[in-house]
């Protein structure tokens, strides 16, 4: 039943009474009873028989103005749930029981969600690669051997396995739409402000917010539920801010779409490292695109991408040193080597190394808004390189190309992240080994529904969410 309904169809359903939320609860708790023991996507799941009661507490209170309503949801394990653990998959946290919810999960619940269990993350969400000590490894859904990317691959896989109807994550560098192209999904990270959060660190005030929640979804229909939903201005964030319209109520018309400009960024003039078949990939669907009259223009960006990454790498260290320094974890050499990698970098920087930063951003930004120019949105792949070995790190070479970093692979997603680009990855395909792959499509800051009025018409076109991995 649920394979082939969209989430507007099952809130349909429920909003009629065909359906009962136990019914609906039942359905996707049967899922996950039968697939999630080798997907690993969920944790911390809630016992079976408190879902199902509060399903039926549901029912008898049916209220068809909350449009989540009986929803079974799960949240990423780096967002608070009050009686979740938030353990962050690192074991100094395994029993850090919050006392109040995350903004956009209290959101989530207000409109009538039943929270259900956490998604799997990358331990203390550091490394674009969705394994812990505490869960283990979220595997790839096209291939159990291979990587899920990460931090929010727990969602990922969730999401393209009909576990959940959409899920929440968050983004700094990717973590939204790396997993979401290495599952054949939609991943969004929004322009930061536009998804509220506590912002209680005072240490990173002076600091851009380059990590933001963000979501995944089959298809941006249903993402825009959820959107709508989580989305808006709320008093305990300074940097939120809400839209004019709603994401479900914006679309494109065809005449509209054929009217789209793209900027393609391609390897940014030679300095980012591909696998070779995905740019091959990428080139064959923006032909596509030309071909339904959207103009594609291949560029040439003049952007100094060392000075870029020099920023990054800054402000990025600075801001997880500080992240964990809030932590309070006793013994550093306690976290993965990525966290140690940062937390190093970030000790060691001084006030002047993130002045310049921050300069460096503010002369970077404005070659960014030139970049834009006449077009709608700019666009690069949402990989550098397909799902690798599950049991490895991250992939330490593309192209025979040593990885200098941990996460110099997943380069490409620094250009959105530091300069508030709301970024959606959209599916293009697979490989010749059966493997997905996205391209990011960029928007202006703050154009977040033009940037998912773009996706729906997309998926309208093209109906990747119909492709779905065999999980037998």
């Amino acid at each position: 039943m649920l394979e082939n309904k969209s989430v507007k169809e099952i809130i349909s359903l429920i909003k009629k009474k065909d359906v009962s939320v136990k019914e609906i609860v039942g359905l996707y708790f049967e899922r996950i009873k039968k697939f999630n023991p080798s997907l690993n996507a969920i944790v911390s799941i809630k016992d079976e028989e408190e879902i199902i009661k509060e399903a039926e507490i549901k029912d008898k209170n049916f209220d068809e103005n909350k449009p989540l309503f009986g929803l079974p949801l799960a949240s990423k394990d780096l967002l608070d749930v009050v009686g979740f653990p938030t353990t962050y998959g690192f074991p100094g946290y395994k029993d850090y029981f919050p006392k109040k919810n995350s903004i956009i999960v209290d959101r989530q619940i207000d409109a009538g969600g039943i929270i259900i269990g956490k998604t799997n993350t990358a331990e203390l969400g550091v490394g674009a690669h969705t394994a812990n000590r505490l869960f283990g490894i979220t595997p790839n859904i096209y291939g159990n051997s291979q990587s899920s990317g990460g931090s929010s691959g727990g969602a990922g896989v969730a999401v393209a396995s009909n576990l959940l109807p959409f899920a929440d994550g968050t983004d700094m560098m990717g973590s939204c739409r790396t997993p979401a192209a290495y599952a054949n999904v939609y991943g969004f990270r929004l322009t930061p402000g536009l998804l509220p959060d506590y912002r209680t660190n005072e240490k990173k005030k002076n600091l851009p917010v380059i990590s933001t929640p963000g979501c995944l979804a089959r298809t941006p229909d249903d993402m825009s539920i959820l959107l709508d939903v989580i989305a808006g201005e709320h008093k305990e964030d300074p940097i939120s801010f809400s839209l004019n319209s709603s994401f479900r109520e914006t679309n494109l018309s065809d005449q509209d779409f054929s009217k789209i400009k793209i900027g393609w960024l391609s390897n940014m003039n030679d300095n980012y490292q591909y696998d070779l078949e995905l740019i091959e990939i990428c080139n064959k669907k923006l032909k596509s695109l030309e071909k339904n009259k959207i103009t594609i223009e291949y560029l040439k960006p003049k952007l100094d991408v060392h000075k870029l990454w020099n920023c990054w790498g800054t402000l990025r260290a600075k801001s997880i040193y500080e992240d964990i320094i809030t932590m309070n974890i006793k013994d550093i050499n306690e976290m993965t080597s990525q966290a140690i990698w940062e937390y190093n970098k970030g000790i060691k920087l001084s006030e002047e190394d993130v002045k310049s930063a921050l300069d460096s951003r503010i002369e970077l930004s404005n070659d960014v808004n030139n970049l834009f120019g006449n077009f709608d949105f700019l666009a690069l792949p949402s990989q550098q390189a397909f799902p690798f070995d599950k049991n490895l790190k991250y992939p330490e070479k593309i192209n025979d190309s040593p990885m200098d970093t941990y996460h110099r692979w997943i380069e490409i997603h620094i250009f959105a992240s530091l300069f508030y680009l709301p970024s959606i990855s959209i599916p293009i395909g697979f490989n010749k080994d059966g493997y997905p792959i996205g391209i990011q499509i960029i928007g202006k800051r703050s154009e977040d529904l033009k940037v998912l009025a773009f996706a729906k018409k997309y998926e309208e076109i093209y109906q990747y969410s119909k492709i779905k991995p065999n999980l037998s």
